[in-house]
């Protein structure tokens, strides 16, 4: 070997330490959070997450310039993509009620580098959705004041041209944050009643909206002489859902509380679920009668709600939007701070983040340091950052999140069960204690095994027909299904996207390309679902894996390529960034590196005698520390 170059060992040894998972404890409760939230607080925090400034402003530019009145189809759309990803994220937040949402998630199943760069890609969404909201809130509340605010900080402050930077301080947003952050500090019972207040509040306004909107409502809006139901055409439509899919970002709030909900097993689905439900009904709704009161090409993009109530001559139900609106921004914001030191304490409880982010306050059980520096960070951001350029991070971000979260259900579906699920430490079965070598887990072959398939295993119903499938370790068939679901899923969502207008592919070349694509990701479809999969009584399941799940990684990937280049290319400095900390810090303090380091000290192995299949486990040392002499007679394995 050249002296100097790593050998091929150690660079498999630290492919393994990039690919180590954190270990699957489903049943623990113990927490050093407060478990004080109920299903209420849980749908209040993600209606909150959910319906904010979008509703007030993205059904007014998506209906004027995308999609017209069919914005309303578009909501519809954007739901049930929403949805498929939402149901990935109950069924974790229900087996796994630990902080750290689509982190966590990944880390269990797809690895630790992996797990790093979606937990920094999540830090980065919530400080600058955060920032962005506050900085809506402060544009709002001086447009009622006939920007009053605005001139008087240009006049005694004064403007700067930078690029990427704001014309003027936005001295306003930046208080936002301060005081949201320091209810958070009080405490999840505290920031769940604010949330309550403002929740309840917009939700009434929201219905108070939709009742007088049904009353106002003209049918001849979406008559042919305005245009008609669906101006642009169903392409319209569907640049419309791209769009209405980030009103539904923030459920994964819901997620990220599980730590402290007192039933997470039944909380986080419920929650998840009602309160995807009550946000695509307001969008759906609001966006009908927005339509229906005025023509769609007549509407104010910036201000479609309170512009249509005073065009009607309703000029007072203007101010009770505005109320609205300022409430909406408010929850979104407590959200974002509400979740964001709680990822950042998950990372630095695994060893991934500085171990200071770990600490969590004695009396408001809160991580009190990363509210308060992740909260100055978002004021910063909010006080002098143009946040225009930098808002698609937010797209790209929860995109790539929701694709893994989706991924890693799979994974986890065709994971063997943790020997501490099956029985307690304390059992007397050696069959189901955990055996180790130095390179895997060692499959026990037995009667009782044959009869019950595990995970990962060909199903006995299809042997017959899909022998070959078989021959396969288990596992290890799923494993390359899997690698062709993400590749043909990429590869059809590129024909897809750039087919036509990228590519400049002719027809046939197009067509052709659609039907390998299609048939290598329904294929691959089919060899997940021939092997058994776990299931669990006790907790909510997706129904339909592995197809639920692949559809939400194919909508995923097509809504991730629509975004623009300079998106891509912020994205990846972002990402280089987030390596050097991983590299520079992570990998080496990692809880899961501390504890591989003793393992190497002892080895387990299996001995099979040859008359029966029981099992005699023993416990060797190293070869380089064995005795010399030979071992005494108590030390003798005794024969079979």
């Amino acid at each position: 070997m050249v002296r100097g170059l790593p050998s091929t060992a150690s660079l498999a040894r630290f492919c393994q330490k990039l690919n180590r998972l954190k270990p699957l404890e489903e049943s623990t409760m113990e927490t050093s959070l407060q478990r004080c939230l109920s299903t209420l607080d849980l749908t209040l925090l993600g209606v909150g997450g959910m319906v904010g400034s979008g509703l007030y402003v993205l059904t007014g530019t998506v209906a004027k310039q995308m999609a017209g009145p069919a914005v309303l189809l578009s909501f519809a759309v954007a739901a049930v993509a929403s949805f498929l990803s939402a149901l990935c994220y109950a069924e974790f937040g229900a087996r796994l009620p630990r902080t750290g949402s689509a982190y966590l998630f990944t880390y269990v199943s797809m690895g630790e580098l992996w797990a790093f760069l979606i937990g920094w890609n999540v830090l980065l969404e919530y400080l600058i959705g955060g920032a962005a909201v506050a900085r809506a809130w402060s544009g709002y509340l001086d447009a009622m004041f006939n920007h009053r605010i605005h001139n008087f900080t240009e006049a005694y402050v004064g403007t700067w041209q930078v690029p990427l930077m704001a014309n003027y301080p936005d001295f306003l947003a930046a208080g936002i944050i301060i005081l949201a952050s320091v209810f958070i500090s009080c405490g999840a019972r505290v920031s769940s009643w604010i949330n309550h207040t403002f929740s309840v509040v917009s939700l009434l306004i929201i219905l108070f909206v939709i009742i007088l909107g049904f009353i106002l409502a003209r049918p001849h809006n979406w008559s042919a002489e305005e245009g008609g139901f669906a101006p642009f055409g169903f392409s319209g439509i569907m640049a419309g859902t791209a769009t209405c899919f980030y009103a539904f970002v923030g459920f994964d709030v819901i997620a990220a509380s599980s730590e402290e909900a007192r039933n997470p097993k039944q909380a986080v689905p419920i929650a998840i679920i009602i309160s995807l439900g009550l946000a695509a009904g307001a969008y759906i709704l609001v966006s009908t009668v927005l339509t229906l009161m005025v023509p769609w090409h007549s509407l104010d993009p910036d201000s479609a709600l309170a512009d249509a109530f005073y065009r009607r001559g309703y000029s007072w139900a203007g101010f009770i939007v505005a109320a609205g609106s300022i409430c909406a921004m408010n929850t979104v914001l407590l959200s974002s701070l509400f979740s964001l030191p709680r990822i950042v304490y998950a990372m630095a409880v695994d060893g991934l983040f500085f171990q200071v982010f770990a600490q969590v306050h004695p009396r408001t059980q809160v991580p009190m340091v990363g509210i308060l520096v992740f909260g100055g960070l978002m004021t910063f951001l909010a006080l002098l950052l143009d946040l225009e350029a930098l808002v698609q991070f937010l797209s790209i971000g929860t995109l790539l999140a929701y694709t893994f979260v989706a991924t890693s259900i799979i994974v986890l579906r065709f994971q063997r069960a943790p020997p501490s699920s099956a029985s307690g430490p304390a059992s007397p079965d050696p069959r189901v204690k955990d055996y180790h070598s130095f390179s895997d887990h060692i499959q026990l072959v037995g009667t009782e095994q044959a009869s019950a398939p595990e995970p990962g295993q060909l199903r006995p119903a299809l042997r017959p027909y899909l022998g070959f499938l078989g021959r396969y370790s288990p596992g290890a068939a799923v494993a390359w299904a899997l690698g062709m679901l993400v590749a043909s899923a990429i590869t059809l969502a590129c024909v897809l996207v750039f087919g036509v207008s990228v590519l400049h592919l002719p027809y046939w070349g197009y067509i052709l390309l659609l039907l390998l694509s299609s048939i290598m990701f329904l294929l691959s479809l089919l060899v997940l679902g021939a092997h058994q999969q776990r299931r669990q009584q006790d907790t909510f399941q997706i129904p339909m894996v592995p197809l639920t799940p692949a559809l939400s990684i194919l909508l995923n990937i097509c809504l991730m390529l629509k975004l623009s280049y300079l998106t891509w290319l912020r994205f990846s400095i972002w990402l280089l960034i987030g390596l050097m900390v991983y590299f520079g810090y992570g990998i080496w303090h990692s809880k899961e590196n501390q504890q591989a380091l003793p393992e190497l000290t002892t080895t387990r192995y299996v001995v099979f005698p040859s008359t029966n299949l029981e099992e005699t486990v023993q416990t060797v040392q190293p070869p380089s520390q064995l005795p010399s002499q030979d071992p005494s007679p108590m030390e003798q394995p005794t024969s079979p």
